[in-house]
């Protein structure tokens, strides 16, 4: 299975949101990293055909997405960033409806249901309202319905949105089991989700990939830029406002410094290993601290 994305271009009028991407994607689990509107979105809108591209295509197995229409729609499951529900559904009520609109036989969306009520640890609220839900109670019926379909191509937009720590290691592991011969393609700003389980990363920012590879790759790209320097407290805060900190320890009445910078900072730093967060801070650190 291969899915192609051809020069894909998105405008909204003068706005270029997504810039002439390219990418081929097989079986795995692919992490999209970005600042906020970076082009993620737009993006995954139109990988899941539901927002028709400027110019470019997406092609699975060689034919395009749009023109193949409901057999496409057949392999795919999509959890948009905000899924709309029915408030005064139940958690089984919701994903019968979206089972039966999805096509699926009822005896086959009953039992299917039920394994994704269980698997996501729903099986005991299967009966209270929607509407009652905690955020991340309702995130994971979001995730729920996306699965109902057992597609073969996964979109998450920020699937880890409003789960505790427990709930996004449980979602961590299902989705990297569930990639075995499925292109699973998850859109996050928790950097640690996409170290943990993606085969591949994509950076994006103003609508195109800056930077693509495993994340081993993508942290050696910052080798040399990383930076550790002890400082005292007062001295700390001068430098948050001067470099990019990846991280802030205290020990005693000392601060240890993360620094992400193409120089070495100060005479006393030390060079560090390079890890995924700090290739993200690297693009991003100035862009975030300004919003």
């Amino acid at each position: 299975m291969e899915l192609s994305i051809d020069r894909l271009t998105k405008h909204y009028g003068r706005k270029i949101a997504v810039d002439r991407v390219s990418a081929v994607l097989t079986p795995g689990v692919y992490g999209l990293l970005g600042a906020n509107g970076a082009g993620k979105t737009t993006l995954m809108r139109m990988l899941c055909a539901i927002l028709e591209p400027t110019s470019g295509e997406v092609r699975l197995n060689g034919k395009d997405v749009v023109a193949m229409g409901p057999a496409y729609r057949d392999v795919l499951g999509y959890l948009p960033q905000d899924f709309g529900y029915y408030p005064t559904y139940t958690a089984a009520e919701f994903l019968a409806y979206i089972a039966a609109l999805k096509g699926i036989p009822r005896e086959r969306a009953k039992k299917r249901v039920e394994e994704l009520l269980d698997t996501l640890e729903l099986t005991a609220v299967a009966d209270r309202k929607i509407k009652t839900f905690s955020g991340g109670m309702k995130q994971r019926v979001g995730i729920a319905q996306a699965l109902l379909n057992n597609p073969q191509i996964l979109i998450l937009d920020e699937p880890t949105s409003g789960l505790d720590p427990k709930e996004r290691v449980r979602l961590r592991n299902l989705l990297s089991e569930y990639a075995g011969n499925k292109i699973v393609v998850l859109s996050t700003h928790i950097v640690s989700d996409v170290e943990a389980i993606a085969d591949k990363v994509f950076v994006m920012d103003d609508g195109q990939f800056i930077a693509y590879g495993t994340v081993q790759e993508l942290a050696e790209q910052v080798r040399g830029k990383v930076w550790e320097l002890t400082v005292s407290r007062e001295k700390a805060r001068l430098w948050q406002e001067q470099v990019t900190v990846a991280n802030y320890r205290h020990e005693g009445d000392r601060v240890v410094l993360r620094i992400v910078a193409d120089e070495k900072p100060a005479a006393e730093a030390v060079p560090c290993e390079p890890i995924l967060d700090d290739a993200y801070l690297y693009h991003f650190g100035a862009k975030e601290a300004q919003q």
